[in-house]
């Protein structure tokens, strides 16, 4: 059976094979329901969602109604004031249809919020615990520094950051730390973006450490599936899966996109996400569709970017990213040229 796990000092324990619940915005309603409540019925008990991710929320509700007392759910605000948090929050739990959240976070922080800064953040995180409408406070970041910092402080008892099988060993000493304090760590970006294509390896690298929680974005049935069939077995990690998650570091090592969006809306109208890690998906997920007119279109709006810098500015890994389109468009290229096969 796959094994349990406690998320740090909160006390709150689960299967390790937790629900990122951002890709079931793309999902039809129904569809979504359904795929929620066979995750459940399947033995997932941790669902992430955010306010920022459309009807996610509104989804879980749906889907939970009942059931809520069965299983723990974490989701996130990007307010930037007391009064858009004690806002969104009423506006999340209406969505969950519920009257509480196990886990409310700060999303994707650009700084550790403490009481008696003069932002009044934290005080509001607070007060909403107090209030019984949060149990436990957490933060996510995709920064270094500032997931080093939250833990140092002592006042988040979750961290949510990006955590795969091609982390780096700073990375992981996020991971370490988190431990140390006592913290719990949920797992983002498990698959790198959707980089990552293998289950098995994944988890099973996960599973070597045992308080994080690993959330899995879940769009489809069929992928679902996948992750549930290892409800009743323990992916343990063997000399083969590491040798193939080793082969994997080496050809992505170095800077890669791993598609968060976070850098867009681009002043070009580069879709930014999917342009910038172009070359890794004709390579990885090798489909006529990346070469199609609409895709052809799309890649070649890199070269109307007006190398504002303002994407680069706001990656959370630090890339530069117009090199890094220009790079893919070149690859592309190569490819339409047929220098290279897919």
């Amino acid at each position: 059976m796959v094994r349990m796990m406690t998320l740090g000092k909160t006390g709150i324990t689960a299967p390790q094979n937790g629900f990122g619940a951002l890709p079931i915005q793309r999902t039809e309603m129904t569809e979504a329901v359904n795929i929620l409540r066979r995750a459940y019925d399947g033995g997932m008990r941790f669902f992430d969602t955010a306010r920022n991710y459309t009807d996610s929320e509104v989804k879980l509700g749906k889907a939970f109604e009942g059931i809520r007392d069965k299983l723990f759910i974490s989701t996130k605000t990007h307010a930037l004031t007391p009064e858009q948090v004690r806002k969104e929050l009423d506006i999340s739990l209406t969505n969950l249809k519920t009257d509480y959240v196990d886990i409310y976070q700060f999303h994707q922080a650009s700084q550790v919020y403490r009481p008696d800064d003069g932002t009044g953040m934290y005080e509001a995180f607070l007060e909403a615990k107090q209030q019984g409408k949060i149990r436990h406070i957490g933060i996510t970041a995709h920064k270094l520094n500032v997931a080093l910092e939250a833990i140092e402080s002592g006042l988040y008892e979750t961290l949510q950051f990006p955590f795969s099988y091609l982390s780096s060993g700073k990375d992981i000493e996020v991971v370490t730390k988190c431990k140390e304090a006592g913290m719990g760590f949920i797992g983002m970006k498990s698959l790198a973006g959707g980089l990552i294509t293998n289950a098995e390896a994944a988890i099973c690298f996960a599973h070597q450490f045992d308080h994080v929680m690993p959330i899995w974005g879940i769009q489809r049935m069929s992928e679902l599936e996948e992750w549930l069939s290892f409800m009743d077995k323990d992916p343990v990690m063997t000399d083969e899966i590491q040798a193939f998650i080793d082969k994997e570091k080496q050809e992505l090592a170095g800077d890669f996109c791993r598609g968060c969006g976070y850098c867009m809306p681009c002043p070009a109208g580069i879709k930014i996400n999917n342009c910038a890690r172009m070359s890794l998906l004709l390579r990885r997920a090798p489909s006529a569709k990346w070469l199609s007119e609409e895709n052809q279109a799309e890649m070649m709006k890199i070269e109307q970017c007006l190398h504002c810098y303002a994407c680069a500015s706001k990656c959370p890994y630090e890339l530069d990213t117009p090199a890094l389109l220009e790079k893919n468009l070149a690859d592309y290229k190569r490819v339409l040229a047929g220098e290279v096969s897919i």
